[in-house]
């Protein structure tokens, strides 16, 4: 099947998952400008998810466009990446709720590394699907901000656990890299609709 249903599908579940967080911001009861600060840390936690979301819409859009049929493998793979990304607002709220403790920032940091290896998983199943000379498979080099993203959780888990401050800007750290636009996938489909030869995008 085509890719329609799955991407609306996703979409949906996306901008439920945005929703969900934005609940999680009470307005405070007082009136006044400092009635604002304890809400601070729920705020950036929201902001920093909220960017991380977008990233994986954004993605997860390209890819798509990329993709022309669907199979079973890759509708698991990609209900395993909307399972972890569902869990971001969970995270967000209890890292929110207590700023500077080292579990809760570790936590984010889980559901962000096993999101981005859910993504990995469905993009892998997409390659198989449409083949070595696709364009996906031809607009996908090596990249290093796939290769790093991981190291980077990773690194911010461990870190989470002795500094949780430090955990905070490696997570920031990704989120700024990956707002870097990727131009690959788009100029490896406007190489094809003009029916140039499409070639690898620079690692």
């Amino acid at each position: 099947m085509g890719t329609g249903r799955l991407e609306a599908f996703s979409d949906g579940v996306l901008a439920i998952i945005i929703t969900i967080m934005v609940l999680e911001l009470h307005a405070p009861h007082e009136t006044d400008i400092a009635a604002l600060h304890p809400l601070l840390p729920v705020l950036l936690s929201y902001v920093l998810s909220f960017v991380f979301l977008g990233i994986y819409w954004n993605n997860h859009h390209h890819m798509l466009t990329c993709t022309h049929r669907v199979t079973g493998a890759i509708l698991w793979a990609n209900l395993h990446l909307l399972f972890w990304l569902s869990l971001i607002p969970f995270g967000t709220a209890w890292m929110g709720e207590h700023p500077f403790v080292s579990t809760p920032a570790a936590l984010y940091g889980v559901v962000l590394l096993m999101a981005a290896i859910a993504y990995w998983i469905l993009q892998r199943q997409i390659l198989r699907s449409e083949g070595p000379e696709s364009i996906l498979a031809l607009a996908l080099g090596g990249n290093l901000k796939e290769k790093l993203s991981p190291l980077l959780y990773a690194t911010a888990i461990g870190a989470a656990l002795v500094h949780p401050g430090m955990a905070y800007i490696l997570y920031l750290v990704v989120a700024l890299m990956w707002l870097i636009p990727d131009r690959r996938i788009e100029r490896a489909l406007a190489q094809a609709s003009s029916g140039r030869s499409v070639t690898r995008g620079p690692a």
